[in-house]
Order: structure tokens, then sequence, then C-alpha cells
């Protein structure tokens, strides 16, 4: 059986971006919805009255959720564009935080550390 690593392309497709970004936006939402009060019933007898003076908190959990979808939906499109586009087609076969120059450790009792140039190993 073959362990097919999934290419930078497959991993970040535009509509998981747009995914992720409406999840940002619903939980926002959600929470200023749950913190302005919007479920109690002395907000909604005051609605009901028309004495809410103000922004009622559908609103300003709307007003929150579309600013916190744009803003996700921006940062994400700007990550996006750190990514070289030859870079896309690679797949992921190594640990991305490791230089090119040093290879990764090959798991001997040195500690990971590899010597430097021009030095002998410890004994």
């Amino acid at each position: 059986m073959t362990d097919q690593k999934p290419t930078r392309k497959e991993i970040l497709r535009p509509l998981h971006l747009v995914g992720i970004a409406l999840g940002a936006g619903i939980f926002a939402t959600v929470v200023t919805l749950v913190s302005t009060g919007a479920f109690t019933d002395r907000v909604n007898m005051s609605i009901a009255k028309g004495t809410y003076e103000g922004l009622t908190p559908l609103g300003l959990g709307l007003v929150i959720g579309g600013a916190s979808f744009i803003v996700t939906l921006l940062g994400l499109a700007m990550l996006m564009l750190a990514v070289d586009p030859a870079d896309v087609t690679k797949t992921i076969d190594r640990p991305v935080l490791y230089d090119d120059k040093h290879p990764a450790p090959s798991g001997d009792d040195s500690g990971g550390e590899t010597p430097p140039t021009g030095a002998a190993p410890a004994p």
C-alpha cells in the first residue's frame, strides 16, 4: 500500500479557505449575540416595546460577523500570496522547519545535533 501525500494545492483549496472564514464569522456572530444578551427576556421585551436604544444585538452580531468574515478571508488570501506557485505542486515529504542545507536528524544518540562544518565528530 502506497502512502499518497497530499499536495499543497489539495490542502489549500479556495473553497476550504472561504469555509474557514465563514466559520470564523459565524463564531464571532454567536459570541456577540451571547455577550450582548440577545437571548434574554429583558433585551427582547425592550426591543419589542421600542425602548431599546442603539443597534440591536442581532444587527451588531451581523456587523461583527461580517467584518470577521471579511478580515479572515483577506488575511488568508494575503497568506496565500506568500506561497510560491512552483511549490504548490510539490509534495510535502520532509519536516517543514528544517533547512535544506542540514539533513533531518537520523535518530542517532548524538542528541540530534550535527557537528559544525569542518569540525571532527565527538567521540
